[in-house]
């Protein structure tokens, strides 16, 4: 089974405040999902999304 984080997990992950990763939601700028009305999001696509980050930043 695919792990799923919370929002609090990922903004631990993250190290971003709670607020910041709820307006990255807002514009769509994060992979993730909700359950049951609370945001989940799978560590893998995390995971993905950090290293699709890194390398824009390097391409610059």
């Amino acid at each position: 089974m695919e792990e799923l984080l919370t929002l609090e997990e990922v903004a631990k992950y993250l190290k971003i405040s709670k607020h910041t990763l709820y307006k990255m939601l807002e514009k769509r700028k994060i992979p993730a999902f909700k359950v049951a009305n609370q945001w989940r999001f799978k560590k893998s696509d995390i995971d993905k999304w950090l290293e699709k980050q890194r390398n824009f930043i390097f391409k610059e």
